[in-house]
C-alpha cells in the first residue's frame, strides 16, 4: 500500500476502462511529479477489488459498452471513490469514465443506464459516432492553454449547474453543445485521448498542484512546437 509521504496515484479499473492508450495518463503523472523530486506510488484497481479512499489523485479511463456497464456498477456498490473526492481527491475522468461519473449514460442500445451520481451530468447515445481530432479553448480560470487530443464515442453529454464546462469546442464534437468536458472543484471530466496528459501536460501539472502545491517549472518547450503543430494541422485557416 502507498506510503504517507508518496503522491499515491489510483489507477481504476484497467481490466474493464483503459483503451486508446489512457493509461499513458498514469504514466505521465508519475514522470512529471519524479522530474520535481515528488516520489509516486502508483495502485492499480482491477474491477474484483476495492477503490481505497486514501489516494491523492484517481484516474480512469475509456472502454466498451459492456465494461462501462459493469464498470459503473462495481463502482456504484463500492462507493470508495465517492468517499475520496468527498475527502479532497483530485480525479481525471475520460470517455466512458467521464460518462460513468454522471446520472445517467447510454447503454449498448441506447438504454439509460445508472452512473455513479459523482457529478452533475448525464449522458446519451447522440445520433452518429464522434470521432476525429479535437481541439477546445478551456474555460479561461484554469489558465490552460488550448488542448488537443482525438475523440472516438457517441455520447452526448448534458451538464447541470453543478459543474463548468472544460472548454469550448474548435474542432470535434466534445459534449454535443459546443463544449468539451467538465470541472467542478478538483474533478475533471472529457472525451480527450491521446492519451490527454501526454499531449497535454499542462493540464497534468494542473492535476498535481492540486495534489501538492505549486510545482517547480519544466522544460516543455518540445511539447509545446508539437502542440503548435497539431493545432496548425487541424484548425481551419
Amino acid at each position: 500500500m502507498p506510503s504517507d509521504s508518496a503522491l499515491r496515484i489510483v489507477w481504476i479499473y484497467p481490466d474493464l476502462l483503459s483503451t486508446y492508450g489512457d493509461q499513458g495518463n498514469v504514466l505521465v503523472l508519475e514522470r512529471r511529479a519524479q522530474l520535481r523530486g515528488i516520489e509516486t506510488e502508483t495502485v492499480h484497481v482491477r474491477s474484483a477489488d476495492p477503490v481505497p479512499e486514501t489516494g491523492d489523485l484517481y484516474l480512469i479511463g475509456g472502454g466498451e459498452d459492456r465494461p462501462q456497464i459493469l464498470a459503473a456498477e462495481r463502482l456504484r456498490r463500492d462507493g470508495g471513490l465517492h468517499r475520496a473526492i468527498a475527502g479532497g481527491a483530485v480525479l481525471l475522468a475520460v470517455c466512458a469514465g467521464y460518462q460513468i461519473m454522471g446520472s445517467t449514460f447510454g447503454g449498448e442500445e441506447g438504454q439509460p443506464v445508472d452512473g455513479i451520481g459523482l457529478l452533475d451530468l448525464s449522458s446519451s447515445r447522440g445520433p452518429a459516432r464522434a470521432v476525429g481530432e479535437l481541439v477546445a479553448e478551456v474555460d479561461a480560470a484554469l489558465n490552460l492553454p488550448t488542448l488537443t487530443g482525438f475523440e472516438n464515442h457517441m455520447g452526448v453529454t448534458h451538464l447541470g449547474p453543478g459543474v463548468k464546462p472544460l472548454s469550448k469546442t474548435l474542432v470535434g464534437i466534445g459534449n454535443g453543445d459546443n463544449f468539451e468536458g467538465c470541472y467542478t472543484g478538483h474533478v475533471v471530466g472529457t472525451y480527450l485521448h491521446g492519451p490527454a496528459l501526454a499531449r497535454n501536460p499542462a493540464l497534468a501539472d494542473l492535476l498535481l498542484s492540486w495534489c501538492a502545491g505549486d510545482l517547480a517549472p519544466l522544460d516543455d518547450s518540445r511539447y509545446e512546437a508539437l502542440r503548435r503543430e497539431r493545432l496548425a494541422a487541424v484548425l481551419p485557416d
